[in-house]
């Protein structure tokens, strides 16, 4: 059973002062998550501006339609990162939490349709026109590396959205661990192609990646990203 934590102090405290000191002690903590979210947000939104780069980058000289979506979803991580910062600094006006979640949740719902379309249907018009990108192990150490931080930074923001209850920050969270995947799949497609010539394993990547992307983007609109918050319906 957790122990309580007490306050000597407070022992000879009329109850309107305890209410008082307790609720100070609530906002401090509160307020520290609220720090904590918004510096997690600035980390995303550097890693995925550099990752964003190379990746376009990297995509455009192997001609990788799965690598140049990944650097889209690196840009769309960054625009997801914005709102949850937006949202972050709104924090103490608590009647505007909930609200203020919700269209945080739309804004990366909406972004991450417009990529499951993108990305599907330039991997179709790749296999059906048979281009072969070129080999790119800069985008393989791209995708190893963020296969190695993104669960970090993921487990990272859901303990800070479960501490502040925010659905959108769980969102944002779910779409952190989103990356991971797409980088794991991203990574079997450019090695299957680096390594034993298969061209279409770089589209097959793409197609593997819309219906993930498009199912992230169907849960934010629909309030089910997030897990273990009493502000997700």
């Amino acid at each position: 059973m957790r122990a309580v934590r007490r306050y000597p102090q407070w022992s000879a405290a009329t109850p309107a002062q305890v209410t008082l000191r307790a609720m100070t002690v609530i906002t401090a903590e509160r307020t520290g998550l609220v720090r904590r979210g918004q510096w997690l947000e600035y980390v995303t939104i550097t890693w995925n501006c550099a990752e964003c780069a190379i990746a376009l980058l990297a995509g455009w000289w192997a001609g990788s339609i799965a690598l140049t979506g990944f650097g889209l979803d690196s840009a769309i991580e960054v625009a997801s990162a914005a709102a949850l910062l937006w949202r972050l600094r709104r924090d103490h006006m608590a009647e505007r939490r909930s609200s203020d979640d919700q269209s945080a949740l739309k804004v990366v719902g909406w972004c991450f349709f417009a990529l499951a379309v993108y990305v599907a249907a330039d991997a179709v018009l790749m296999v059906l026109r048979r281009e072969s990108p070129t080999e790119s192990w800069l985008g393989i150490a791209l995708a190893s590396l963020s296969l190695a931080v993104m669960p970090l930074l993921a487990r990272a923001k859901r303990r800070v959205a479960a501490g502040l209850d925010s659905a959108a920050l769980a969102a944002d969270a779910r779409q952190t661990d989103l990356c991971a995947y797409l980088s794991a799949i991203l990574l079997a497609g450019l090695a299957g192609n680096a390594l034993f010539g298969w061209w279409w394993m770089d589209p097959a990547a793409a197609l593997v990646m819309a219906p993930v992307i498009a199912r992230e983007g169907w849960q934010a609109l629909q309030g089910k990203t997030c897990s273990g918050c009493s502000s997700c319906h």
